[in-house]
This record gives C-alpha cells, structure tokens and sequence, in this order.
C-alpha cells in the first residue's frame, strides 16, 4: 500500500456538481445502461445536488445541432443553476464562462458527470485535475457507447487522479452519519433505488 495515499472524502462544504451535455440527441448514444436506468441515475445526481444545497453547473454542447437541448427534468430540479451553452467547444474546459462559473463556486471537489464518458466527461476531468481540483467521476450518471469504451475513458482517468463514485456513494460520502437525517437521506434514495422504497416503508412502520 502506497504511504502517500491520504482519504480526502466528499465535503458537502468543499463539493460542487457538474452536469456535462445530458442532452436529448446525445442521450440517444448511450448504450451502456438502460436509458430509464441512465436518466434515474443523473436525475439522482441533481436531486443530490438539490439536498446537499451543492453549487451545481450545466452545460450543452452545440444544442441547436443534432445534440439537441439539456433534459428538462434536470432544469426543473435545478431552475437556478447557470446554464452555460458552449457554441462550438467540444471539452467544456475550453469555454471561458463554464471555467469561470466553475471556479466562482469557490469549490475544490468537483462531482462531474455527463454524455458521453470518453469525450464530455473525460476532457473537463483532465483539465480540471490539471488545474488543481479534486475530481469524482459520477459513473452511473455518465453514459457512452459500450463498456469497451467506458471502461477505457474510466481507465484514462483514474490514471490521472481522478475518483470512480457512483451517485449514492457519493451521497453517503457527503452525509456522514445517518443521524445527521434518516428521513432526508432515506427519502433520496428511496426516490431512485425501487427495492429502498420498501426498505422505508419498514423503518417507518417499526417507529409506529
């Protein structure tokens, strides 16, 4: 074991959220989860967001082309949060106002997820990393074609520094302790995980 290695963990005082191209078009593309699976995970993602009161930053790349525009249940989850629609950059690092809507967060942990995993994801997670930030790769709420290729784009990262989290790990990260709140954590994950539905019914019919 490396005696380097230190456990920075999620800090919902240090956290912010990056939503990367969940496009209408693009969305078409992923093929390594089941598109109810995929939509769940990233609408988790920005319900997360919205719990943990996380700064969060959307993006679209070329929505007037055939990538089409941002789901409109993540702009309903989350009304207020700058929307930067890139003209032409393909790594959303390259467009100036989505780096200064980053970096006016004032967050060091970033929590990036986005279509597709090799390209929209990967590039701003290179260059993120290379300018100092800790990145965490939300991995069930980025989507591509295959898992030849996700597998390779995770690969790629992770070689540079960046972390694999799915979405409920990084909630639990970020909560800690189950005493902090059992009934709001409880219901976040009851809102995406079917099977944990019937896990609160159970806790809540054993406080009666």
């Amino acid at each position: 074991m490396s005696t380097t290695f230190k456990y920075n963990r999620l800090d919902k005082n240090n956290a912010a959220v990056l939503l990367v191209d969940h496009q209408s078009g693009l969305a078409n593309l992923v093929q390594d989860f089941t598109p109810g699976e995929f939509r769940n995970s990233y609408l988790a993602l920005a319900d997360l967001a919205v719990y943990f009161k996380l700064p969060t930053v959307l993006t679209t790349s070329f929505e007037d082309g055939p990538n089409g525009p941002i789901d409109p249940a993540i702009r309903a989850i989350l009304p207020n949060a700058p929307l930067i629609a890139r003209p032409g950059q393909i790594n959303a690092w390259d467009n100036e106002d989505f780096v200064k809507a980053v970096k006016a967060t004032g967050r060091k942990q970033l929590l990036i997820a986005g279509i597709l995993t090799e390209i929209c994801v990967a590039f701003p997670t290179l260059s993120a990393l290379q300018e100092g930030f800790e990145v965490f790769v939300i991995t069930d709420a980025s989507g591509t074609f295959n898992e030849v290729t996700r597998h390779s784009a995770w690969a790629r990262m992770t070689a540079a520094g960046a972390q694999l989290m799915n979405w409920m790990a990084a909630a639990s990260e970020l909560h800690r302790d189950w005493r902090n709140d059992i009934e709001g954590l409880g219901q976040l994950f009851a809102s995406h995980i079917p099977g944990y539905q019937n896990l609160i019914a159970s806790y809540n019919a054993a406080k009666k």
